[in-house]
């Protein structure tokens, strides 16, 4: 409907909106290309965005309507705004007719409101801010606002890059942070995660992507070129046996099927990889080869042994890497196809245990590979590598 631009912002603001975009600058020369205003538990944030810098200042609830009429007056021809019950549209053309479009919100909103604090999730991707691959999945409108159909994804993504952002804090280097990422496939989260390291904590960076498809690999390092992504880089190549002359800070692998998980890992260990974020899928090998006297009941119903399986499996690899001096933990993740939701290995590089821990954590491997007979991929290497002497 076309009204007045004060009796719009009175409308928006009787709304209680939590998240308030404004766009399309009046002038081309405007040094703010965007506003965010986000509410908080007893105020709202404004963050003003220039083409490379966010600047950010608090407002009291009361002072809403007042910003408002302020940014509209003097900056932006274009409001967005999201309350628990509607999405608000304002357009205001040159010649200053305003159009106000409220269009209730059913399901889930595109930014959810928790029922305690009525506040914006603080996500570390944050809407507003435009980031080209996201653009490019579809995720991201070109303006940056999230496309309302791919929230769940955009929530997904976001939890890995949490799930990162937990153990960086020591991270402070003005050398290259070196990570690989085994079995990166079409590297959604490999274009993520350089953006994360060189746009948001501010760390030079280095990835390579590896991948057994040579039209992905392609693909990929065209949109590397594009994004001037200059320090990301794919190689065709398998995760079993692939050399590197960098030392390596992070190992990353999602997904990669059944054993070529082990050899992710393996290489990780060797190469002393400071940190190893993989999350690991179609875990036969232990399916397929797993007996029991005494736990015969595991094995006799098909989803009992399939789902057991993938638990044992993910449970001994993190106890070899506790072997091996790292600090891991076994973390729920939302996989990206919406399939249900499986594991995240997190390990972290630490001074070794007491040789007592490792040895318990050892035995309890040794005690479940003879209760089902079993002995996996990431065990054969270690052993054939030298790293379980101490334990044998």
């Amino acid at each position: 409907m076309t009204n007045t631009l004060e009796s719009s912002i009175q409308a928006i603001v009787e709304e209680k909106p939590y998240k308030i975009i404004l766009s399309k600058p009046k002038n081309k020369n405007e040094l703010y290309k965007k506003t965010v205003i986000e509410l908080h538990t007893s105020y709202y944030q404004i963050s003003r965005y220039t083409e490379k810098q966010v600047f950010h200042e608090n407002i009291q609830l009361s002072q809403l309507r007042e910003s408002l009429l302020l940014l509209t007056t003097s900056s932006y021809l274009q409001l967005n705004g999201w309350s628990e019950s509607y999405e608000l549209t304002m357009l205001m053309s040159k010649k200053g007719t305003v159009t106000l479009k409220k269009k209730q919100l059913s399901g889930t909103a595109s930014i959810p409101v928790t029922s305690t604090h009525n506040r914006v999730k603080n996500y570390i991707l944050q809407e507003g801010v435009v980031i080209p691959p996201l653009v490019d999945m579809g995720i991201f409108t070109k303006d940056g606002k999230i496309v309302r159909s791919m929230y769940d994804k955009f929530k997904q993504i976001n939890r890995f890059i949490e799930l990162v952002n937990d153990e960086m804090d020591s991270i402070h280097s003005d050398e290259p942070f070196h990570i690989i990422d085994f079995g990166c496939g079409k590297s959604y989260l490999t274009f993520i995660l350089y953006y994360y390291f060189s746009e948001i904590k501010k760390v030079p960076v280095s990835i390579v992507g590896l991948d057994l498809k040579e039209d992905v690999i392609k693909k990929c390092n065209l949109a590397a070129q594009k994004y001037g992504y200059t320090n990301l880089h794919f190689e065709l190549g398998d995760i079993n046996g692939y050399h590197t002359d960098h030392p390596v800070d992070m190992v990353v692998t999602l997904h990669a099927c059944d054993t070529a998980t082990d050899y992710a890992l393996m290489n990780a260990i060797s190469w002393n990889a400071k940190f190893i974020f993989s999350v690991p899928c179609c875990q036969h090998e232990w399916n397929k080869t797993m007996q029991s006297d005494s736990l015969s009941i595991l094995s006799r119903y098909g989803i009992i042994q399939e789902r057991f399986s993938a638990l044992a499996t993910d449970s001994v690899r993190a106890n070899l890497l506790e072997c091996c001096g790292y600090k891991t933990q076994l973390l729920e993740f939302v996989d990206f196809e919406s399939t249900p939701k499986n594991l995240l290995i997190r390990a972290k590089r630490k001074p070794l245990s007491s040789k007592n821990t490792r040895m318990k954590y050892f035995h309890e491997v040794d005690e479940i590979m003879n209760t089902f007979h079993v002995s996996p991929t990431l065990f054969q290497l270690l052993q054939n590598n030298g790293y379980l002497e101490d334990f044998q």
